[in-house]
């Protein structure tokens, strides 16, 4: 049975009124990036959506002290794919939704404590690159793709899935690592290429960990990660390469929260 679209408390008719005129109703798919409390019973959500890219959102009554209004605040977590009802109006810089739905249910995503820490280092990578309210629908479909996979990856796949997903997320923006030619062993992280010669720039890497990183970089589809063994120590490594990178080639992007954890989890 498909979940209900669950309806958010009705407003005056003369504003109902106004927002059927002014902001026509939408139907898009939605992955939850960050929420803050609003109110008494609301929430303030910023949305990475497939018709209007990033979008921050009011979501009023579902922190309800009634029963049977509370569970809906669960739909609003970090990583949710939400299928949405929304108004959308392109000089506002808030937006509000009508109604929503599970787009997909997790299984184990928000219950498994390393599937949930990978997670949240991916959320936070998203929010960090993420900048313009820009459609792009190849971007999303990975985005929601790469959920639903760490959702379903064996052990095996959740111990490299940060790095996988890091590594393909840059070609969305353009700054994707040049592997060729692989027998390069130094990674210039200013160029963005492997290279046989020092840079004259601190920027580079070399290294186990930069051979592992290659061989990460041909993996085309999670399943495949498995095939792909990395042991701990490359691993954390490899994490803080990638930080480095995006640090290089995204303005503002800053130090991640969630890499110091995720290397202390990674086994």
């Amino acid at each position: 049975m498909k979940p209900e679209l669950k309806k958010l408390p009705a407003k005056s008719s003369s504003s109902n009124k106004q927002d059927r005129l002014v902001q026509p109703l939408h139907k898009t798919k939605g992955i939850v990036l960050r929420v803050t409390k609003y109110g008494d019973s609301g929430l303030i959500t910023l949305i990475y959506t497939e018709l209007f890219g990033i979008q921050s959102y009011l979501v009023q009554g579902v922190r309800s002290q009634r029963p049977q209004k509370a569970y809906q605040a669960n739909y609003f977590q970090p990583g949710a794919i939400l299928e949405l009802i929304v108004y959308h109006h392109e000089q506002k810089s808030l937006q509000r939704i009508k109604e929503f739905k599970w787009g997909y249910l997790y299984q184990e995503l928000m219950q498994d404590v390393f599937k949930n820490s990978v997670l949240i280092f991916m959320i936070e990578l998203m929010i960090k690159s993420i900048r313009q309210p820009e459609t792009n629908a190849d971007l999303f479909s990975f985005l929601e793709d790469s959920l639903i996979w760490l959702d379903k990856s064996t052990p095996e796949m959740t111990s490299s899935y940060a790095l996988y997903f890091s590594l393909h997320l840059c070609t969305f923006f353009g700054f994707q690592i040049n592997n060729s030619p692989d027998s390069f062993p130094i990674l210039d992280l200013s160029e963005g290429k492997f290279t046989d010669q020092l840079p004259s720039h601190p920027h580079y890497a070399e290294g186990s960990a930069v051979n592992s990183l290659r061989e990460l970089m041909k993996v085309m589809h999670p399943q495949e990660l498995a095939e792909v063994p990395v042991n701990r120590k490359d691993r954390q490594q490899i994490l803080e390469i990638i930080e480095r990178y995006y640090q290089l080639h995204l303005s503002e992007f800053g130090k991640m929260k969630t890499v110091p954890i995720l290397k202390q989890i990674m086994s």
